[in-house]
């Protein structure tokens, strides 16, 4: 095991940790969040509806790329589920700017970018997929795994688009 292995297995463990946390938020109230019938209020106002299973879409893949990104296993497609749900969590505040103090997108832009890197180096040694010896697609897979994330996106983005206009 190398520096870069275990630089990795943490890199890839504080993630997880972090998206399990947002997720149990979501859907739990835990950790001093909103729960479900607070946050499916939040989502419909961001024109992400029905809020409700929005916010069950939201937590579900939160918890299943920290899963993922835990323990290294089929973490490619862990790391595009990641980036997808990152992705669509920026859009309501992007307008503000990156900054997360002004009202900006800086957590999910950063979580969104680490899911990316990870996806571009794997998971390193310390991992399911390297202990099973699965395959995980070299370059092609990075790239795949990264174009998959943001077409994830696109429905979601595009329904709140819609139900923004509705409302406007």
């Amino acid at each position: 095991m190398s520096a870069v292995d275990l630089g990795l297995f943490l890199l890839r463990l504080g993630l997880a940790a972090l998206l399990t946390g947002h997720s149990v938020q979501k859907s739990l109230g835990w950790l001093r969040g909103m729960g479900p019938a607070r946050t499916a209020e939040t989502f419909e106002s961001w024109g992400f509806r029905p809020g409700w299973a929005m916010v069950r879409i939201a937590a579900t893949c939160e918890l299943v790329g920290a899963l993922s990104l835990a323990t290294g296993l089929l973490m490619r497609l862990g790391c595009a589920v990641v980036l997808g749900t990152m992705i669509v969590a920026a859009s309501p505040n992007a307008r503000n700017g990156l900054w997360a103090h002004l009202g900006g997108c800086e957590v999910p832009v950063t979580y969104g970018g680490i899911a990316a890197c990870l996806a571009i180096t794997g998971p390193g040694r310390i991992s399911i997929d390297h202990a099973a010896g699965l395959p995980d697609g070299g370059g092609w897979g990075a790239a795949l795994a990264i174009a998959l994330g943001a077409l994830a996106a696109v429905p979601p983005l595009l329904n709140r688009r819609r139900a923004l206009r509705v409302d406007a």
